[in-house]
């Protein structure tokens, strides 16, 4: 089998069987356990050993235990806790972009964003989530590690890892637009915590997202990814309706996966980067997780999803326009200085 069709069935099977199993288990957000698949498994590698799961277990309990610090800090200082997120959030996005620490700077986002804000809605339901993310992280793996010998990558020669981030002003630019991307939404989701979690959750991709793009692609990268993640959830809806069970469930996500992750390394033709059709599996995977447990709660699914559906693109539509302004200014502060420079010199 070629090694591209290798990656499109290990990534797709991968993500279809760690939603499976989360929700076969019966865990807490179970839709975490995909994400993390989806993460892991979309550059095309072995999947990490015993010792590497267990250093990154440990980065994610330091970084995520950040936002716990932050609970007492929200509830008696709340102006200047706000500001350390808003430091710690450019922090995050300097670690992935500048220093070449995307999983770092990932997870340190979310300690300081969405641990802090679900702590003020309880402590208990902070540490649930971080049970959540962790165990979500362990599947994942687990997940690869029974996948990978059925499609294994191309034995090569190990190429030598590009330099880190040399922190020029450009990156600083773009890791204070990611910043201001997540900042807005965290400030509603402490309105209510239990609500607009997953509003954290886009706003963090969105983030991610808006440091690879310019200002002319944001548009249709940002607000076209994220509509099209929201067309597709609702196709998978209908197509879950069709018959409702786990095993369904798991062959039509590993048929979406299959889809996605053709989009992703190329084998169904695409205008548009790999990263936009990672966001589209993201989205949809973030509005699918809700919607089901509103099924099983017995709310009403379709207000529900609305709702959410309306609320990430109003955070997208804000995220395209803060990477509009952000480059803006940029530019104009690049003129102003090169006509400062240039009249110095005559």
């Amino acid at each position: 089998m070629p090694v591209e069709a290798r990656r499109v069935f290990r990534l797709s099977l991968t993500i279809a069987l760690a939603l499976a199993c989360a929700y076969a288990l019966q865990l807490p957000l179970p839709f975490i356990a995909p994400l993390f698949a989806l993460m892991l498994t979309a550059t095309p590698a072995p999947p990490m050993g015993v010792k590497s799961l267990t250093g990154l277990i440990l980065v994610v309990l330091v970084t995520l235990s950040v936002g716990l610090l932050l609970i007492p800090m929200l509830m008696s200082y709340p102006v200047s806790a706000v500001l350390i997120v808003a430091l710690g959030l450019y922090l995050s996005n300097y670690l992935t972009i500048n220093m070449a620490k995307g999983l770092v700077g990932a997870f340190l986002t979310v300690g300081v964003t969405l641990i802090s804000a679900a702590g003020m809605a309880s402590y208990e339901l902070a540490v649930a989530v971080i049970n959540a993310l962790i165990i979500g992280i362990v599947l994942a793996i687990l997940c690869q590690w029974v996948v990978y010998p059925l499609f294994p990558e191309d034995t090569a020669p190990a190429r030598k890892a590009p330099p880190p981030g040399t922190g020029n002003p450009r990156s600083n630019w773009v890791a204070l637009r990611a910043t201001m991307i997540v900042l807005p939404a965290y400030l509603l989701a402490l309105t209510d915590p239990s609500t607009y979690l997953a509003i954290i959750m886009k706003s963090v991709s969105l983030g991610q997202q808006g440091s690879v793009v310019s200002a002319r692609q944001a548009g249709w990268e940002l607000l076209g990814s994220t509509f099209l993640g929201g067309c597709f959830a609702i196709l998978f809806w209908f197509m879950l309706g069709l018959v409702t069970s786990l095993w369904m469930f798991f062959l039509w996500m590993l048929l979406f996966g299959v889809y996605f992750s053709c989009k992703l390394y190329g084998l169904i033709p695409s205008r548009h980067p790999p990263s936009f059709w990672q966001n589209v599996a993201v989205t949809m995977l973030i509005l699918l997780g809700p919607a089901v447990e509103d099924s099983a709660n017995g709310k009403d699914v379709y207000a529900a999803f609305a709702v959410r559906m309306g609320l990430f693109i109003a955070v997208t539509i804000y995220a395209w326009f803060a990477v509009y302004l952000l480059e803006h200014l940029r530019h104009r502060r690049a003129a102003k200085t090169l006509t400062t420079a240039s009249t110095a010199s005559t």
